[in-house]
């Protein structure tokens, strides 16, 4: 899963990809895309790791992209390079005297709606000229793209509409109002707030942090960080916080597969059924799928145990259609 991080310049789109990459500014090429892959943090992960003491520990993981200023200006269409993004961060300036984070939000959500509206009309055009010429019309892709003309023209996001951004006959257009979005606001270091935003705080994911603070912390090893977050009675890094809502804001939930030998997050869509989930583990599991044998992480804990779960009877079967939960440790049951 890739999110791409955007913004209006000098906001803090590179630091804020530091902070979360835990990569300097000295490791990348002037004007190149950078990308990185980053572990979600996950109490689960690790108090399960201590509880099973596995030869390896898996946390699940997400991409981090930015693309260069130079990978840009090739292109028409400047957007073009998240296009194969899953979800957009967009970074917005709130500090320093002439800060205008609703002004600076609202100028690039207007070029995302103008870069999807032109695609859309030059999609709607090709149809009913295709159909004038005789081809038969793709009637429920005529009618979803015109849908999404009436919401762009209103300058009106289609993530507004989950279900029909994520509509079937839409998905290859790749438009990028319809990626879920998270909100970032820059704030200085003494201001842990979000701004004035009026009705955007409902309407979008939003977070408030210091990149620069958060890029400091990054640079630091894990011993120090954490004697700097307990000096300045900071609860936890916000990059860990942004890391899972940026993981959240994709739809996205972790299932655990556990034992001696290894720990790990397995990454599903929320809704997605036993039998596919099992696919993620190994095409073998969703071939042969006979059950999965289900536990809840709370219902694990509370038991101490695998033994203490299972004589308490916390543990269950499931079948291929059961929806796998987040936090949901699974051993699925099969024979090929």
């Amino acid at each position: 899963m890739k999110l791409g991080i955007i913004g209006l310049p000098l906001s803090g789109r590179s630091t804020t990809f530091e902070a979360l990459t835990r990569q300097g500014g000295g490791t990348a090429v002037h004007g190149e895309d950078r990308l990185a892959v980053v572990r979600v943090p996950d109490e689960r992960v690790d108090r399960l790791s201590r509880m099973f003491e596995p030869q390896k520990t898996i946390y699940a993981q997400v991409e981090y992209f930015l693309a260069g200023p130079g990978s840009q200006k090739k292109e028409a269409n400047p957007w073009l390079p998240m296009k194969d993004c899953d979800a957009l961060i967009q970074v917005v300036r709130n500090h320093g005297p002439d800060r205008h984070p609703l002004a600076d939000f609202n100028a690039v959500d207007q070029e995302l709606i103008l870069s999807d509206l032109v695609q859309v009309e030059k999609r709607l055009e090709r149809i009913e000229q295709d159909h004038q010429r005789g081809k038969k019309m793709n009637a429920e892709e005529h009618a979803l793209l015109a849908e999404c003309r009436t919401m762009l023209e209103s300058e009106t996001p289609l993530r507004r509409r989950p279900e029909l951004a994520d509509a079937k006959p839409l998905r290859g257009f790749a438009l990028l109002t319809a990626k879920p979005m998270l909100v970032v606001f820059n704030n200085e270091e003494s201001d842990s707030q979000l701004p004035e935003i009026g009705e955007l705080a409902s309407r979008e994911t939003c977070l408030a942090l210091c990149a620069k603070l958060e890029q400091e912390l990054a640079r630091m090893s894990p011993e120090e960080a954490a004697e700097f977050l307990k000096e300045y009675q900071i609860g936890a890094s916000a990059m860990e916080r942004m890391i899972r809502l940026s993981y959240e804001a994709m739809g996205l939930i972790s299932f655990f597969t556990v034992g001696d030998d290894e720990v790990r997050a397995w990454t599903i869509r929320r809704g997605t059924p036993a039998v596919e989930a099992a696919g993620v583990v190994h095409s073998d599991m969703q071939k042969g799928f006979i059950r999965a044998e289900v536990i809840a992480y709370a219902d694990l804990i509370a038991a101490g145990s695998t033994a203490e779960a299972r004589r308490r009877g916390t543990f269950r079967l499931e079948g291929k259609t059961y929806e796998v939960q987040d936090g949901d440790i699974i051993n699925f049951r099969f024979n090929v």
